[in-house]
Order: C-alpha cells, then structure tokens, then sequence
C-alpha cells in the first residue's frame, strides 16, 4: 500500500484521458487558460495555490513527480538532468520562448504531436523531458 498521492495518482491514470500537467509560475495565465479552454487539459497551476508559488524549482519538481504531472515550464533550469533526472520525473517540457502567443502555438503543437489522447492514450511523457523551441519541426525529444 503506497501513499494517498500514489494511490490516487495511479487511479487518475487509469481513469483520465486528458493530459495532467504541472504548470510552473512562469507559465503565464493565458495560456494555462487556453490549456483548460481549448486543449481540455487537467492543469495545476502553482500560481493559485499561495504554497506553490513561491516554491524552489527542486520543490516544484518534486510535486509533479508526486502528483503524477508532466511538469510544463519557461524555466531552461530544468533542462540540467543532473538537478532534474528526466528518469524520475513524469515528463518535464521546457518551451523556450519569448512571446505568449508562440508559447500557445507550442502548446497546440504539444497537444497534437506528444501528449494529446489521439496520439499517446496514456497522455503521459514519463521519463522524457522535451525542449521545445518556435520551430517545433526541430524540437528535441531525449528518451531517458
């Protein structure tokens, strides 16, 4: 018998079919809501949770290991796989961009390539961390 989180997490699993994603606070609000709206994604944002918000990165990281959440991010800090290990995490996509809308055309194409149901059932990227730049036909995609 494992923990509350672990148990639901893997109930969560078994029972979505939408992507769960961890959004980190640099993320911006527009497109955390076009990630609910229009990609029908489960999104935390840390943003509204006034213990997350300010939490480290390394504690951020936890959490989504801990919740079972690909970990989405501006933050390039995550693409160092000695802090981050992409073996422990449940996915962690840097998008690495300047303007909201090239980040919502990011996530459109994250949606529609990687982590949407139609393409990946289980909506997960366990094990991966993605570094996605504007021209998405030369994203990386570093398998573990």
């Amino acid at each position: 018998m494992g923990t509350l989180a672990s148990e639901l997490r893997s109930l969560a699993r078994d029972m979505a079919n939408v992507p769960r994603v961890y959004a980190d606070a640099n993320i911006p609000a527009g497109a955390v809501s076009f990630m609910r709206h229009h990609l029908h994604w489960d999104v935390l944002f840390v943003v509204e949770d006034d213990h997350l918000r300010r939490a480290s990165d390394a504690a951020h990281f936890a959490r989504a290991i801990e919740l079972g959440r690909t970990l989405i991010t501006l933050d390039r800090d995550f693409l160092d796989d000695g802090r981050f290990p992409p073996a422990l995490g449940p996915g962690v996509i840097v998008c690495v961009v300047t303007e909201e809308r090239t980040l919502v055309q990011l996530l459109r194409h994250v949606d529609r390539e990687v982590l949407g149901a139609a393409v990946n059932p289980r909506c997960t990227i366990a094990g991966l961390k993605l570094a996605l730049t504007p021209d998405v036909r030369h994203f990386t995609r570093d398998p573990v």
